[in-house]
C-alpha cells in the first residue's frame, strides 16, 4: 500500500495505484449493470450471471480507464514533462505530472491523447460486436464497453478545466496569448461556469423526480468546481513565487545537531523549549541525515532517552534536497508531491540552509501585504 490507497505495480515505469475510493465506484457500477442495466438489455439471464458479467465489465472500464490515462502519461513523456503515478479513484483516473508541460503545443497533444484512446477503444469494440454475438454476456460486454468509452471521451471534451477538454482550451488560449497563466485563469473561470451547470442541472433533475441521476450529476458539478478552484488557488501561488529563489527564502538559522543526541534531549532542549521541528544531524562538517517530528513519534516515548539522533534520522542519501538558486515555486511543488513540511538546501554536498513550508508561507504573506506586483 502506498499514501494514494493500493499499489498495483508499475506500467512502462510508471507506478499505479487504487485509491480507497475506487472500490465505491467499483461497487455502484457493478451493482447498477448487475440489476438494471444488463437484466433490461438481457432478460432470462440467471441471477448469478448478472453480477460476473456486472463485475467484469466494471473491471475492464477501469481497465479502460487506465488505458486512457496511460496515454496522457506516454504523451507527457514524450515532451519531456515526467510522470510520476497514476491513480484510479471514484472519478476515473489521474495521471501525476510532475511539472506543468513545457509548451502550449504538449499541453494540446497530451489532453487529446486521453480522449483519443477512448475513442479508439469505442470503435474497437464497435468491430469486435459482430465476433461477440456467438454469446450473449459476450455480446452485452463488448456493448457496454463501446457505449461507455464513447461516452468518456465525449465528456472528458467538455471545455470545463480540468477536464481533458478545458486543458485542450488551455492550451488554445496559453498558445494565443503567451501566457500560462492567464489561460490557466480563464480556463478555470469557464470550468467553473460549466461545473455550476452541472450543479444546477443537478437539483433540477432531483426536483423533478429523478432523485439518483440528479445527486450523481451535481455532485461531479461539485468536484468539477473544486478542483477548477483549486487550480486557480494554485496559479495565483505560482504569479507570487514566479522569479524568486530559493536563496530568498531559505532560512540559514538551521538546527545542527551531533550524531549522539538522544531524542530525550531534542525534545527537552530544542523542541519544547526552542521551537524546532527538523534538525540536521551533522559530523565532521557532513550531513549525515534528517530528524524530524515524525521521526520522534515513531519512536515509543519509553526510548527517547536510549535514541539517537542518528539512530532515529533519515539517512542523508533518502533526504530530498534543493539547490539555492532553483525556482521557489518548484521547491514547493517539490514538497506538496513528496508530502514534506522542509528541504534542506544543498550546493557542492554541502548544506546552506533549511527552506520549510512555513517559510514560504511567510514569504507569500508579506508579498501579499505589501501589495508587490507578481513577477
Amino acid at each position: 500500500m502506498n499514501k494514494s490507497g493500493i499499489s498495483l505495480g508499475r506500467i512502462l515505469g510508471i507506478s499505479v495505484a487504487l485509491d480507497y475510493s475506487w472500490f465505491l465506484i467499483f461497487a455502484l457500477v457493478t451493482w447498477s449493470l448487475a440489476s438494471s442495466y444488463y437484466p433490461a438489455e438481457f432478460p432470462n439471464w440467471p441471477a448469478a450471471q448478472y453480477w460476473v458479467v456486472g463485475g467484469l465489465t466494471a473491471i475492464l472500464l477501469f481497465a479502460s480507464v487506465l488505458l486512457h490515462e496511460l496515454a496522457h502519461s506516454l504523451v507527457a513523456r514524450r515532451y519531456g514533462t515526467p510522470v510520476s503515478s497514476i491513480t484510479l479513484y471514484i472519478f476515473g483516473g489521474v495521471s501525476q505530472l510532475d511539472r506543468e508541460p513545457p509548451s502550449a503545443t504538449a499541453e494540446f497533444w497530451m489532453a487529446l491523447a486521453g480522449p483519443g484512446t477512448s475513442i479508439a477503444l469505442a470503435v474497437l469494440f464497435v468491430l469486435l460486436q459482430p465476433l461477440a454475438a456467438v454469446t450473449a454476456p459476450l455480446l452485452a460486454l463488448v456493448r457496454y464497453l463501446a457505449y461507455i468509452n464513447g461516452s468518456l471521451a465525449v465528456f472528458n471534451l467538455i471545455p470545463g478545466f480540468p477536464l481533458d477538454g478545458g486543458r485542450v482550451l488551455r492550451a488554445v488560449l496559453w498558445g494565443t496569448t503567451r501566457s500560462l497563466g492567464q489561460a490557466t485563469r480563464i480556463a478555470a473561470t469557464v470550468g467553473r461556469f460549466i461545473a455550476y451547470l452541472f450543479i444546477l442541472g443537478g437539483v433540477w433533475m432531483m426536483l423533478t423526480g429523478d432523485l439518483g441521476n440528479g445527486l450523481w450529476i451535481a455532485f461531479i458539478g461539485w468536484f468539477l468546481e473544486s478542483a477548477a478552484s483549486s487550480h486557480v488557488r494554485q496559479q495565483g501561488l505560482q504569479d507570487v513565487l514566479a522569479g524568486h529563489k530559493v536563496t530568498e527564502v531559505m532560512n540559514r538559522d538551521y538546527a545542527a545537531i551531533p550524531a549522539g543526541t538522544s531524542l530525550q534531549e531534542l525534545v527537552d532542549r530544542h523542541i519544547l523549549a526552542g521551537g524546532k521541528r527538523s534538525f540536521v544531524v551533522m559530523q565532521d562538517g557532513q550531513m549525515l541525515g534528517l530528524v524530524t517530528l515524525h521521526c520522534i513519534k515513531e519512536t515509543p516515548r519509553d526510548d527517547w532517552p536510549l535514541t539517537t539522533a542518528a539512530q532515529c534520522m533519515i539517512p542523508a542519501a533518502q533526504v530530498k534536497r534543493v539547490r539555492p538558486d532553483a525556482e521557489l515555486w518548484a521547491a514547493l511543488d517539490e514538497m506538496q508531491r513528496d508530502g514534506v513540511n522542509q528541504l534542506p538546501v544543498m550546493t557542492d554536498g554541502q548544506i546552506v540552509g533549511m527552506l520549510s513550508r512555513d517559510d514560504i508561507i511567510s514569504f507569500i504573506g508579506a508579498h501579499r501585504e505589501l501589495g508587490l506586483a507578481s513577477h
